[in-house]
């Protein structure tokens, strides 16, 4: 029987590709995200078992409720004082994303990511952290910064690669790096750094440190052969580190589905290693703040790793470069039933009596002067086309402890 001959009663083999459930154009449809209701999860002792927790990753835990009441067993981590700097930190960071966005948009700088819609995964995980604990970012979490008081001005000066840009124009706009604010160096191979966390969080364990280690990644990117990698040493070693996937629903330009397979939830993905496993909604500043103490604490006590998915969205295009009308309906932002983090929580705080719709403008007012004078003094030492640069000498420092040979020759010959 010769290739491509058939000898079967089953007939040709297929092959299934995923399809969205929607397209442009057609209408929205979030009817698959099965949403409980706030409180309605349970809160887990921290070092439970994991294989006895397994439907948190099929859940999604939830505090506030429609009308922006604070309830259940994951409720109360943090005070009202803590709450209102966490809302100014999500505004910030929304500010932030809107000026450098106008920036790129007039040629300042050749290319931005948004965070609009995620800005509560990452202001609030960084308030669970210690001093020295280490995050392996993707280009979406500088609300990591921002929330640990990171200058707005070095972030921008990175950004359009000046005379003060600290990383000396050897990065991409908004690959950001800062050791003392745990911020390690983001990669624009996506996926790598996940795996190098779980190894950090190992060399803290072995050299008997303190520090635990937070781990990475987007949806897309856990079709990687790096984030199976991650999960393989982290469920055999049980370093002190927090896996960290962000599902905002969207690839650069391809659905979920394509990275998650039959899985269900990519939160799923953690159960077949034995680690502990949740979903959390992460438009909910309280509820990320809850899941993230949760699992810090149990890196801390040497309990072992746990996965967090954060189910958002991703409201504005992967970045810059793309135009996401071409692969999902204009509209679909609107649909989404986690509304916004910063509404959200400002509407919490406001049926508390810490805040009101008056304050709130006013605080948007005092953000955004604190951006633009920002951005006027990272302006002032260069951008894309115009004013100061990083000296040419810079590319070959830093790099060697002491200059080879061939280094000095080539720098000689560039006359710096």
């Amino acid at each position: 029987m010769g290739d491509g001959d058939l000898d079967t009663p089953f007939g040709p083999l297929t092959l299934h590709v995923p399809e969205p459930a929607v397209r442009p154009g057609d209408t929205p449809d979030f009817s698959q995200v099965k949403i409980p209701s706030a409180g309605s999860v349970p809160r887990p002792p921290v070092d439970a078992d994991p294989e006895r927790i397994r439907d948190l990753a099929f859940s999604i835990i939830r505090v506030l409720n429609r009308e922006g009441e604070a309830v259940g067993p994951w409720a109360g981590s943090l005070t009202q004082e803590q709450l209102l700097e966490g809302l100014r930190h999500m505004m910030t960071l929304r500010a932030f994303d809107a000026r450098m966005l106008m920036a790129q948009r007039q040629g300042k700088t050749s290319f931005y990511m948004q965070h609009m819609g995620e800005e509560a995964v990452s202001c609030a995980f960084r308030r669970a952290l210690g001093p020295g604990d280490m995050n392996f970012p993707t280009y979406r979490q500088a609300g990591l910064l921002i929330a640990d008081g990171y200058p707005l001005v070095e972030m921008m000066n990175q950004i359009y690669s000046n005379e003060r840009d600290p990383l000396k124009g050897r990065q991409l706009p908004v690959m950001y790096s800062s050791k003392p604010h745990g911020f390690f160096t983001i990669s624009g191979n996506l996926a790598t750094q996940w795996i190098q966390a779980v190894g950090w969080a190992m060399a803290s364990a072995i050299k008997r440190d303190t520090r635990i280690a937070a781990a990475w990644i987007g949806d897309g990117s856990t079709a990687e052969s790096d984030f199976h990698a991650g999960l393989v040493f982290a469920s055999t070693y049980k370093p002190p580190v927090v896996l960290n996937i962000v599902n905002n629903q969207w690839a650069i330009s391809t659905f979920q589905g394509i990275a998650r397979g039959g899985s269900g939830t990519f939160a799923a993905r953690g159960l077949g290693f034995g680690i502990p496993s949740l979903r959390v909604d992460g438009n909910d500043y309280l509820a990320v703040h809850a899941v993230a103490a949760w699992a810090v604490e149990r890196a801390r006590r040497n309990l072992g790793p746990t996965l967090i998915e954060y189910v958002t969205y991703r409201v504005g295009a992967h970045s810059t470069s793309d135009d996401p009308s071409g692969y999902r309906p204009k509209t679909e932002s609107d649909a989404w039933p986690l509304g916004d983090p910063v509404i959200r929580l400002k509407n919490h705080l406001i049926g508390l009596g810490a805040w009101s719709e008056e304050r709130h403008k006013q605080a948007e007012a005092e953000v955004m002067d604190t951006v633009l004078a920002a951005q006027k003094e990272a302006e002032s030492h260069g951008t894309l086309h115009a004013g100061g640069k990083p000296s040419v000498r810079d590319i070959f420092e830093g790099v060697y402890a002491e200059m080879p040979p061939h280094l000095r020759r080539q720098r000689q010959q560039a006359g710096v």
